[in-house]
């Protein structure tokens, strides 16, 4: 019975999980994680957590005890960088944030003795290797992604530098971000668990903001400034890594430094590249056959397989091949272009340029209305207890196109809401 008991708790967790837009596939592979991070007690409590931030005082009527207790409980969980503790209008509140980007990967973002994490990454490795329903339904579903890929700026020409958007450069996120965590690549850390990682730097993932703030107070990042960040940003690319960063113009939480062979959101983008599983940059690599030799540099270079080599259709050198492209499954990184020493690949603009939500809440709500979970966020009992947070949401909605209007209507099923849309 208590086995049953246990099984129910994680059961309630996932299924808390699952209210965000970006959830976790219920799974036996699910369920040993999160016991390897959550007591049952915990799992029960934080089951009933609301989706956005709240505070201790919330949280302590929600679960029917003393403020100091549930405190207690909080900052324990905070510590483990289960949750996130932040500071909003000077007030401290706490969150849950998603399983990725967020505690799966922040569980790995430091060396630690007080869970296993040789199992864990063996977990995480076949949940999110091996498996395809989790990599799925974070990268392919829908058409609002997680993340999208920043463009290798020293291959961008003076004309093009003139016109890429500073949210564009992963060097802007990191010049003005108020506070930089710098913590253990959770990609390579789990593969280096499982025999399989790379040489590709370690100690290279950043975050920015109350996230980097939040993750530095519990010794799961070490703090940096902008200097340090950038030369980290520029050994990055030396090494021909992509950096994916959150697909928000403001108030980036997060670049990656990407390898083709550990990441997951390259994994997902080579195993789903006709879906598109990662926003793409505005530019696409041009290659000049008349000087191509084939030599292979950007096919290997290629963090998602999207160069190839083909024949040259040379008559005089039959056996020459030349670069190919799949504009498709392109993410515009640049990255090839860095590998090529004979200059026959440069960056072209993108026929359609690719829209980028502003920042976290569209974000959400547009990935939440495409998942069709935009009710979760609206009756989140926090949202309904904060002006703020249901404006926030509900200015989202009414700055959609039609067709997104009319999902998230049918979705709320409010009277209010479609007397907004018609008014609007």
């Amino acid at each position: 019975m208590a086995h049953m008991t246990a099984r129910t708790a994680y059961a309630r967790l996932g299924d808390r999980l699952n209210q965000f837009p970006q959830g976790a596939p219920a799974s036996d592979l699910l369920y040993r994680i999160l016991t390897l991070l959550f007591s049952e007690r915990e799992a029960e409590l934080v089951a009933r957590l609301p989706i956005r931030p709240f505070t201790a005082a919330r949280a302590a009527r929600v679960w029917a005890m003393p403020e100091a207790e549930a405190r207690r409980i909080l900052d324990a969980l905070a510590s483990r960088a289960v949750l996130l503790d932040l500071e909003q209008d000077g007030e401290q509140v706490y969150v849950l944030p998603p399983p990725m980007a967020g505690f799966f990967e922040f569980s790995m973002m430091r060396v630690r003795g007080d869970i296993d994490q040789r199992l864990l990454a063996e977990l995480f490795y076949q949940y999110l290797n091996v498996e395809e329903d989790f990599v799925r339904e974070l990268f392919a579903t829908g058409e609002t992604r997680l993340g999208r890929a920043f463009v290798h700026e020293p291959v961008l020409t003076s004309e093009q530098a003139l016109h890429v958007m500073d949210y564009e450069r992963a060097s802007h996120v990191v010049s003005s971000a108020r506070d930089i965590g710098i913590g253990l690549c959770y990609c390579r850390h789990k593969m280096q668990h499982v025999g399989r990682a790379c040489d590709a730097p370690l100690g290279i993932c950043m975050t920015f903001g109350g996230t980097a703030r939040s993750l530095i107070a519990h010794d799961y990042a070490r703090r940096v400034d902008a200097s340090e960040c950038l030369d980290l940003l520029a050994e990055a690319r030396g090494r021909r890594l992509v950096q994916f960063g959150e697909n928000v113009r403001e108030r980036v939480a997060f670049i990656c430094n990407c390898c083709g062979c550990c990441c997951e959101a390259m994994i997902a983008a080579q195993r789903f590249g006709s879906l598109r599983p990662i926003h793409t940059t505005n530019y696409l690599p041009e290659i000049a056959a008349a000087t191509c030799n084939g030599c292979g540099r950007c096919v290997a270079a290629c963090p998602v397989g999207s160069m190839a080599l083909v024949s040259a259709q040379d008559p005089k050198r039959p056996k020459r091949k030349q670069a190919t492209l799949d504009a498709d499954t392109c993410l515009g990184c640049g990255v090839c272009v860095a590998a090529c020493d004979r200059g026959s690949l440069s960056l072209r603009e993108r026929a359609a340029r690719v829209i980028t939500p502003l920042d976290s809440t569209h974000r959400v709500v547009l990935m939440a209305i495409e998942r069709g979970v935009l009710q979760n966020l609206i009756f989140d009992t926090q949202a309904l207890t904060s002006h703020r947070a249901m404006a926030a949401i509900l200015g989202v909605i009414l700055t959609l196109p039609p067709a997104k209007q009319a999902l998230a209507s049918r979705q709320f099923k409010s009277r209010y809401l479609e007397r907004l849309l018609v008014h609007h």
